[in-house]
Parts: C-alpha cells; sequence; structure tokens
C-alpha cells in the first residue's frame, strides 16, 4: 500500500510520482469492470504508485440529500460498485478513495459506506480480505456556524446567494463543509498502509490533491514557493478533470486515467480504448459547470488556467497539461475558508400530470389555468395553513403545428403545503377543475383532461426541501487540518463506529480508523504483474490492443450549409447548475477559424445573454471567451418567477440547467458574420 516518496533520486522529477485512475465519475452510477480491470493491471505493472480515486457526491441534483438524509443512489449501487472496487484493492494492492459519501457526505452517510465496505468483506469467498480503512468527516456543528456568523466570518458563496440567518442554521437537518486536501493528507499519513478512504463532503478535486500531495511530502505550508504554487495547481486541474471520469473524452468514456509528475505537470486518458482526448475536449472540461473558466475558488485559495496549455501527445488520445497554478489565500492575508452546504424542509408537495390534447382549449389554456387557480382558492379558503399552487405545461404550440395536426400539451400540477394531506387536498381539487373546468366554445364536454399514468390520479410527493445554507465560512489558523491523535490512528478490529461525533468540539474535521474483514494484511499477496510492450500515457498495455482512437467529427465542418444561427457554428452547445444558484452555457467551436471570427465579430456579449433570457444585465454573473477551448462562456443568476433562488425546491424544472441552451442554439447570426464565414 501506498508510502511517500523521498525525492533524494536526481531522476525524481522526470519520473512519474503516480498514476490515478478514475473508474467512473460518481460511485454508484456503475462502472466497466473489464475496462477497468485491464487499465489497473497494466498500471501497477509499471511499478509506478497507482490509487483508484473518485467522487461520490454532489448538490446538482437539488437539496433533498441534505435536508432528508437520503443517498444519492439506492444502497444496492453502492454495494455492486464497491464489491468491484474492493475485489481489485486485494487483488492489486491498490488503495481506493472516494469523497461525499453517499451523495452528501454526511456522516451518517461516511458510517454507512463503511459499513457496507464491512459487509462485502465478511461475505462468503472474500475470507482473505483485510481493509485498513480510514473514515473522515465533515458535518459541522450548528453552534461554530453560529459563532461565526456573529463574528461576521460567514459570506454568501456567489453573488446570488442571500445572507445567511441564524434561523436558516436552526432549519437545516445538516450541515457539512466542503473539506480541501489537507483532511485526506493528514489522515494518510496517520494510516500507515491505508486500504480505503472514505470521505465525507469534499471539494471535487481534494481526494486527487491529497494522494499526489502525500506521496510526494508536499504541504501548503510553503505557499508562498512559485514551485508549491506550480504542484498543487496541477494537481488541483488534474482532479477537478479527473472527477468527471471519462467526460473530457470525444465520445464520452466511464472512466480516465492520469500520470501526474511532481512538478504538477500531468498526462490525462479515457479509459475506452476506441475514446480520445484532445487539447480542446480537455480544456473545455476544465471549465465545465464553473461559473468562469480561468479562475476556479476551493478551499484556501483558487486555481488560475490562465496560463495552463494542452499538448496532444503522439498516441492522439492523451493530453498533456502544464502551466497551472495554485493562489493560496495566505498570499493575500486572507484566511483559509470552505463551503458550507445544508438543506432544510420547507413543506409536503402533491402533484398531478395529464395531457390535452382539444385545439379549441388548447388556444386558451393560460385563461383556464388561472380560472381553476381560482377555484382551488375559494375550495380552501376556510384553511389558516399556507400553500402553493403552479403548473408546469409541456409542448405548449407556438403556431408552428402543421394544418390539420393537433397539438398535445402535457401538465403537472404542482402543489406546495404545510402538511402532506393539505398538499394533496389542494391537488386534488385542482385536478378536478382542470377536468371539468368550462371555457368558451368547448365541444367535449365529457373532460377535458387525459389522466391516470401509472394509475394514480394525484401523487404524493413527501418533503420538499430547499437549500438553506451555501456559504463560505472562515477557518481560524489549523482548523483545516485534522484531528488525528495516538487513537485515531489505531485501527479497531470490524469496528465501523468513529469518533466523528465525540471529538467535534476539539476540531471541525475528524476521523476513524477500522481494519474491516477477517483477512491478514501482511500476508496479503503482491500486486499482479505481466510481461508488457509498449507504452502510451506511462502505461504499458500488455498486449492489449487498443482500438483506433475515434476520429472527431464534426458535422458543422463538413456541411457547407450556409450558416443561419448561432447552433450551425458550434460543436457544442451545453447549459448546466454551476451550484444551486447559477446556470452557466458553454459555446465550444471544432474550427479556431470560426471561433476566432465569432470572437471578433462582437456578436457575444452580456447583453446579448440579458437579451436572450429576458434578464437584468446585472443578473449576468461572468460572459467572456476561454481561448484554449476555443469557447465562449456566460453564466446567469437562476431566476424563477422573477427572482433569483436556488435550484431543486418547489416548481423546479431543470435542476441540472440542462436544457436551458436552445436560446443560444436558435440565435440567428447577423448578415455581416454569415459573409465572413462563408
Amino acid at each position: 500500500m501506498p508510502t511517500a516518496i523521498p525525492s533524494q533520486a536526481s531522476d525524481v522529477e522526470s519520473a512519474p510520482l503516480c498514476h490515478i485512475l478514475t473508474p467512473v465519475g460518481m460511485l454508484g452510477y456503475g462502472l466497466n469492470e473489464d475496462e477497468t480491470t485491464t487499465a489497473l493491471r497494466d498500471l501497477v505493472a509499471t511499478g509506478t504508485p497507482t490509487a483508484m480515486i473518485l467522487d461520490s457526491g454532489s448538490t446538482d441534483s437539488g437539496p433533498d440529500r441534505l435536508a432528508q438524509e437520503i443517498m444519492g443512489s439506492p444502497r444496492s449501487s453502492y454495494v455492486r460498485d464497491l464489491t468491484k472496487l474492493l475485489k481489485l484493492v486485494h487483488e492489486y494492492r491498490v488503495p481506493l478513495i472516494f469523497s461525499s459519501a453517499g451523495g452528501d457526505g454526511s456522516d451518517a452517510h461516511v458510517r454507512e459506506m463503511v459499513k457496507i465496505i464491512e459487509e462485502i468483506a465478511a461475505e462468503e469467498g472474500n475470507e482473505a480480505y483485510a481493509f485498513k480503512t480510514a473514515a473522515v468527516f465533515s458535518g459541522i456543528d450548528k453552534t461554530l456556524i453560529k459563532n461565526r456568523l456573529r463574528a461576521s466570518a460567514m459570506r454568501g458563496c456567489g453573488p446570488c446567494v442571500p445572507p445567511l440567518t441564524e434561523a436558516d442554521v436552526d432549519a437545516s437537518t445538516l450541515v457539512v463543509a466542503q473539506m480541501g486536501p489537507e483532511p485526506f493528507i493528514d489522515a494518510m499519513r496517520a494510516t500507515p498502509g491505508f486500504d480505503v478512504v472514505v470521505g465525507g463532503r469534499a471539494y471535487d478535486p481534494a481526494p486527487y490533491v491529497a494522494y499526489c500531495a502525500f506521496l510526494c511530502g508536499a504541504t501548503a505550508d510553503d505557499w508562498a514557493e512559485p514551485a508549491t504554487r506550480r504542484m498543487f495547481g496541477g494537481f488541483t486541474h488534474m482532479g477537478k478533470i479527473m472527477e468527471c471520469g471519462g467526460t473530457c473524452a470525444e465520445p464520452k468514456s466511464h472512466g480516465a486515467v492520469a500520470t501526474v509528475y511532481r512538478d504538477g505537470e500531468f498526462t490525462i486518458a479515457p479509459l475506452t480504448p476506441s475514446a480520445r482526448c484532445t487539447p480542446v475536449s480537455v480544456a473545455a472540461h476544465t471549465m465545465y459547470e464553473k461559473s468562469r473558466p480561468d479562475i476556479l475558488h476551493g478551499p484556501g485559495g483558487y486555481l488560475d488556467l490562465n496560463a495552463a496549455t494542452y499538448e496532444q501527445l503522439a498516441d492522439q488520445r492523451s493530453i498533456r497539461v502544464r502551466g497551472s497554478m495554485f493562489h493560496f489565500s495566505k498570499e493575500e492575508g486572507l484566511p483559509y475558508a470552505v463551503k458550507l452546504e445544508a438543506g432544510a424542509i420547507v413543506g409536503y408537495r402533491s402533484m398531478f400530470m395529464g395531457s390535452v390534447r382539444d385545439p379549441i382549449l388548447i388556444k386558451q389554456l393560460d385563461s383556464l389555468l388561472d380560472l381553476v387557480k381560482g377555484y382551488a382558492a375559494s375550495q380552501h379558503s376556510q384553511t389558516s395553513s399556507e400553500w402553493k399552487l403552479d403548473f408546469h405545461l409541456y409542448g405548449k404550440p407556438d403556431g408552428s403545428a402543421p394544418v390539420g395536426q393537433s397539438p398535445e400539451v402535457f401538465i403537472i400540477g404542482e402543489v406546495l403545503a404545510s402538511s402532506q394531506e393539505l398538499a394533496t387536498g389542494v391537488a386534488a381539487t385542482t385536478r378536478i377543475g382542470v377536468i371539468h373546468g368550462s371555457y368558451p366554445g368547448q365541444k367535449a364536454t365529457s373532460g377535458n383532461f387525459a389522466f391516470g399514468i401509472g394509475g394514480k390520479s394525484v401523487i404524493e410527493m413527501g418533503p420538499c426541501s430547499k437549500f438553506s445554507i451555501y456559504h463560505l465560512m472562515d477557518l481560524e489558523d489549523g482548523e483545516e487540518r485534522l484531528a488525528v491523535d495516538d487513537d485515531d490512528a489505531t485501527p479497531m478490529q470490524n469496528s465501523v463506529n468513529g469518533n466523528g461525533i465525540s471529538k467535534r468540539r476539539q476540531s471541525v474535521f475528524t476521523q476513524s480508523v477500522s481494519l474491516l474483514g477477517k483477512g491478514d494484511k501482511s500476508s496479503s499477496k503482491l500486486p499482479a504483474t505481466t510481461t508488457t510492450t509498449a507504452s502510451t500515457n506511462g502505461t504499458k498495455s500488455n498486449g492489449h490492443k487498443h482500438a483506433a482512437p475515434a476520429k472527431a467529427t464534426n458535422s458543422a465542418a463538413n456541411d457547407h450549409t450556409k450558416p443561419s444561427a448561432l447552433g450551425d457554428l458550434a460543436q457544442v452547445v451545453r447549459s448546466k447548475n454551476s451550484g444551486p444558484y447559477e446556470i452557466t452555457f458553454d459555446l465550444i467551436f471544432a474550427s479556431r477559424e470560426t471561433y476566432l471570427k465569432v470572437k471578433d465579430s462582437g456578436l457575444l456579449s452580456t447583453k446579448l445573454i440579458a437579451n436572450a433570457y429576458d434578464l437584468a444585465e446585472s443578473d449576468v454573473i461572468w460572459c467572456g471567451f476561454f481561448d484554449p477551448a476555443q469557447a465562449f462562456k456566460a453564466t446567469i443568476s437562476r431566476i424563477r418567477a422573477g427572482k433569483r433562488t436556488a435550484g431543486g425546491s418547489f416548481m423546479e424544472n431543470d435542476v441540472h440547467g440542462s436544457q436551458q441552451h436552445l436560446a443560444l442554439v436558435n440565435l440567428k447570426l447577423p448578415e455581416e458574420l454569415v459573409a465572413a464565414l462563408v
């Protein structure tokens, strides 16, 4: 298992520091076992330290995980993935490190993951398993948050986040902090021969940075040294790309492999043999789901990518990245800050759904729904409890339907109330109003609404959540580190009960160590070795032939049709949430020539984005071009009912924000730009 590498050897700078394999972008989503095994076998055979590292959590899917203490995937999905990964840990003696356990990274879900590992190790046929497992906890005590709030050491994470109040803290079910790499580094150093590290909520690149820093003995204490900034810049940049698995490849791959060097340089390649990374695909993924492409803030500082370069290697599927820099908060005399996350339950939801096909009704559907809202209010006027009602409409025609073809509009009625009973009652009343409401010219008098999907008239959705904390908290010196003492470092045979709670008042982050399984670690077999042949990206193929990487194609580049809309020019047009309060847009151009012509045209600007999305210019958070990716990026506030809001609560219909890009796809090109392009 991993140990720190001494730096006395003269060739240590040129030799790889480590290989990192990320089998999939999210634990619990499923992985390609054959691809992972083949890659791991070849990496281990090089003799270079190797680890499997992956992410296990996100706030992208909304606040329910935090507010309702539920895991991001079914427990059976984690069992499935961990069963495969632990087999590889045992067979090849490489560590498994994952963070944000269970989706939210709560202390309870860290313990649940450790329990799953214990169960797998105890299964029949796994008698030889023995995993020294460190669990790192990131739950935050509410009293600490209130004290920092009173000391003005709390602020919103971004301009769209409202100020935090003590009432928000009290309403939160639990609070987690996005740990930086420091607690992971400390846990690795305090747990010699670790096999598994299960992390609580963490900054996505944190475990990647930690493993590299652990191996080379690096610390942030030397923050003033340019070499340290380059080292941590490269480690962080690598982790930012790798945490999404093979999303940086064309086409997307399940996973990816990075080879990392002591100076922060790294190479990256997809797991899938037929996929390839390109300079544009890797640079483009660097800015994925971030507010801006060049400066990426995280715990303890920010990643500066303005000088980063992306070089295609000879195998035509690997990329070498250099030039990334990490600037530590201490450089500017600022405290180390971590992001806190929490959710609160705001009520209970019920829904009903169905469709309208009558063209007479569709033409006046908005008027009918307004009448139905009034009807529901009159029927529930005696209740003193608060409730809300609104409608999602899908497929509402814009007048472009072919003559003689009747469109169909899908309707979801959504109710939020203080109790499930009231929510269901209002939803039931509203559904009746939609079915039997009258309107001018009505001919279909038996009912307006096709319903009964799934055999349900009204569906009770249970609690409704909202983000209650998404704020930065300043730490005092040393609080970013892990509380470790002799007791922490002593493994307890088959114990899953950590000390994450009992020591909470002594430090922000804590750990427990457990020895899981009945096997004898001292007699574990050595990693499997094989005869190797050609080397690619620091890995050796062992006779396994890679399929020829797919060549990048771009229909727009090969289509000589005169472009008319922005979507005709861009290879990628995407939208994505950037945290709960923002949505970001990326337009990536396959041709450098096209990119520069669009950039020079002045077409894309803050004003255009504001007009396209009917926003005030002040709601455009960032807007600009990113030359390394041949891309334009714009980030806007998430707006609902005319107000800035967080994603995932009442009336949410695109929590990932991934379907908001069409206004840019359909943007008409000015004639001058078209003339310059053809």
